[in-house]
C-alpha cells in the first residue's frame, strides 16, 4: 500500500511537470546550422547565395558570417526554454539531468564573442579571419601544420597557453590573443597585422609591409574585403535607421577606409597596393 502511494505521488508529480512545460508561454527560438565538422553556429536567420550561405547572427542584418554552403549539414531549432516555475518539477529535472549526457559546446558565435571582448577585437573581424584560415572547420591541419579554427602552429599554440588546438574555445581564445598582440606590435595597423599572422612578423619586418607572397597578399585581400563589407553593411543599416527617424537622406557610405585600428570596430583598409609595393 505505502509503495503504491509513492507510485501515485509521482505520477502526479510528473504530470504536473508536463502541464508545465506545455502552459509555459512560448519561448523565443534561434537556429542551429550544423556544419560538417559536428560544430553548430546560432544564428537568427539565413541566406543562401550559392557556394555561400550567409548566418545573420542578430535580429537584424548588421552582424553576420559567411561559411561555405557545402560546410552545412542542416539546421535545427535551438529554443531557450525558460525554467519551470513549479517546485516539483524543478526535483523532477534535477533527476533526469542525471541520466543526461553532458552539454554541447557553445555555438561558434559565442565562443567568437568571448575572446573578442577579452582582448578587445571586434567579432567579425575574428570570424572573419577564421573563414580566410579554415573555413570553419574546428579540424583543420594546414600542410605546415597549423591546426583549428586560427591555424595555430603548433610552437605559437604552445607560447599561448594553447594545449589543444583542436578545442574551438581555446583556440579561437589563443589565436584572438596572438591577433591582438600582432595589433599592438604594429600600431594597429591591421593589414601589418593580417600579414603577420599569416606569414610571420619576421617576413612584415623584412619587407617593410605585406610581403611579395601571392598567399599572404590574397590572404590580407579577402579578409579586408570581407570585413569591410560587414561594416559597411553595418553603417548602411544603421543611416538608413536614422534616416527613418529623422526624415533625411543618409549619406553615402565610402568604401574604403583607414588601416589604423584600435578596437577595430572600424572598416579596415581596403587598398593593399600600396603596402604590397614597399
Amino acid at each position: 500500500m505505502e509503495r503504491a502511494a509513492r507510485i501515485t505521488a509521482y505520477a502526479t508529480a510528473f504530470l504536473c511537470a508536463v502541464a508545465a512545460a506545455f502552459l509555459a508561454p512560448p519561448a523565443t527560438a534561434s537556429d542551429l546550422a550544423i556544419l560538417r565538422n559536428g560544430f553548430t553556429i546560432r544564428h537568427e536567420h539565413r541566406l543562401v547565395m550559392g557556394a555561400t550561405t550567409r548566418l545573420f547572427l542578430g535580429a537584424d542584418d548588421s552582424s553576420f558570417t559567411d561559411v561555405p554552403t557545402a560546410e552545412i549539414t542542416g539546421y535545427e531549432q535551438d529554443p531557450s526554454l525558460p525554467a519551470p516555475a513549479d517546485p516539483r518539477a524543478v526535483n523532477l529535472a534535477a533527476n533526469a539531468a542525471k541520466f543526461e549526457p553532458a552539454k554541447p559546446a557553445p555555438a561558434l558565435n559565442q565562443v567568437v564573442d568571448s575572446a573578442s571582448a577579452a582582448y578587445h577585437l571586434d567579432p567579425d573581424l575574428v570570424n572573419s579571419v577564421i573563414h580566410a584560415e579554415s573555413g570553419f572547420n574546428s579540424h583543420a591541419v594546414s600542410p605546415k601544420g597549423a591546426r583549428g579554427l586560427m591555424q595555430l602552429m603548433p610552437g605559437t599554440a604552445n607560447q599561448l597557453g594553447v594545449n589543444d588546438a583542436f578545442d574551438p574555445q581555446s583556440n579561437v581564445t589563443g589565436g584572438s590573443r596572438y591577433l591582438r598582440e600582432l595589433l599592438e606590435r604594429y600600431n594597429f595597423d591591421l593589414v601589418k597585422a593580417l600579414a603577420a599572422y599569416n606569414a610571420g612578423p619576421e617576413r612584415v619586418e623584412q619587407y617593410q609591409g605585406v610581403p611579395p607572397f601571392r598567399e599572404t597578399r590574397a590572404y590580407v585581400a579577402h579578409i579586408v574585403h570581407e570585413y569591410n563589407r560587414k561594416k559597411i553593411a553595418q553603417e548602411k543599416l544603421a543611416q538608413g535607421k536614422i534616416a527613418q527617424k529623422s526624415g533625411v537622406q543618409p549619406k553615402p557610405v565610402p568604401t574604403k577606409a583607414p588601416s589604423q585600428v584600435h578596437r577595430v570596430s572600424k572598416p579596415a583598409a581596403a587598398a593593399i597596393a600600396s603596402e604590397s609595393a614597399r
